[in-house]
C-alpha cells in the first residue's frame, strides 16, 4: 500500500514541476472579438492564418499549399509551436537571419517569402493588417516585450550523433507516412513537407534543429513521442528532399 507520505511528496513534487504549458498564456477565444470594425479584422486575420493559399493567395506561391496554422498550431495559440501571441510581444526585435531590427509585420512578410514561398504583403495591405490585429487580439493581457514562456520552440537536449538523414527515411516511415504520404506531398487536411507545395529553402523550416525542434514538441500531432535524436534525424531527411530554392539565393540553389 502506498503511504500518505508518498502521495504527498508526489503532490509537492508536482506543484514544484508543472506540466509543460501549465503557466503559457491563455489567448481569448475567437468569439470574444468585438462586434466592431476591428473585431472583423481579427476575424478575417484568423481566417487567414487558417486557410493562407484560398485567403491570402495574392501573397502565396504557385502551387504552394501551406497555411500559417501549419507551423503556428491550433490558429497561432498553441504555446511551444510559434504561438502568435508570443512574436507580437516580442518585436520589434533583431533577427540574426536580416541582421537587424525587424517589426512585426516585417516578420509575417518573411513568412510569406520564405514558409509560403510567394511574396512578402505590401505595408498596409488588408491581409497584413488583418494577421496583425488577430495576433494583437491573442496577445491581449501579455506585457509588450516580455520573454513569454512557450514562444518559438523548445530547445533540444545535446545528443550522441549527427542528424542522419537514412535514420530519418525510418522514422518518416513509422511516424510521419500515415499523414504526410510516401512522397511527403500531404494528404487531406495534412501539409506537403517537401516538394513544390511546401516551404523554400530559405524558410526556418529549412535548418535541421529549428524544424527539428518543432518536430520533437508537436510531432506526430497531438501525441508527440520522438526522441531528440528521432527529431534531428527525420528533420534532416525531410530537408534533403526537393524542395522550391531560396529566393535569395537563386534557382539554382534548388540542387543545393
Amino acid at each position: 500500500m502506498v503511504s500518505f507520505r508518498w502521495i504527498l511528496a508526489a503532490i509537492l513534487l508536482a506543484a514544484a514541476f508543472p506540466s509543460p504549458g501549465a503557466d503559457y498564456h491563455q489567448p481569448p477565444p475567437l468569439d470574444a472579438a468585438p462586434q466592431d470594425k476591428y473585431g472583423d479584422l481579427v476575424r478575417m486575420g484568423h481566417a487567414i492564418v487558417t486557410d493562407t493559399p484560398n485567403k491570402a493567395s495574392r501573397y502565396t506561391g504557385p502551387g504552394n499549399r501551406l497555411s500559417c496554422t501549419n507551423c503556428h498550431l491550433d490558429a497561432g495559440r498553441k504555446g511551444d509551436a510559434a504561438p502568435l501571441w508570443a512574436a507580437f510581444v516580442a518585436f520589434p526585435a533583431w533577427r540574426m537571419k536580416t541582421d537587424r531590427v525587424d517589426t512585426f509585420d516585417e516578420r509575417v512578410q518573411q513568412c510569406f517569402r520564405y514558409s509560403l514561398n510567394g511574396i512578402p504583403p505590401a505595408f498596409g495591405s488588408i491581409e497584413l493588417i488583418a494577421i496583425a490585429s488577430y495576433a494583437r487580439f491573442l496577445a491581449q493581457g501579455l506585457p509588450i516585450h516580455s520573454e513569454t514562456p512557450g514562444r518559438g520552440f523548445p530547445l533540444l537536449g545535446k545528443v550522441g550523433l549527427d542528424p542522419n538523414r537514412d535514420r530519418g527515411r525510418t522514422v518518416y516511415r513509422q511516424r510521419c507516412l500515415s499523414c504526410h504520404g510516401e512522397d511527403g506531398t500531404g494528404q487531406a487536411g495534412m501539409p506537403p513537407l517537401w516538394g513544390l507545395g511546401s516551404y523554400n529553402k530559405g524558410a526556418g523550416m529549412a535548418n535541421i534543429p529549428t524544424a527539428a525542434a518543432f518536430i520533437k514538441a508537436n510531432m506526430p500531432l497531438g501525441a508527440p513521442v520522438l526522441t531528440d535524436q528521432e527529431a534531428l534525424d527525420v528533420a534532416a531527411y525531410m530537408n534533403s528532399q526537393l524542395r522550391p530554392p531560396d529566393p535569395r539565393q537563386g534557382l539554382l540553389s534548388i540542387f543545393r
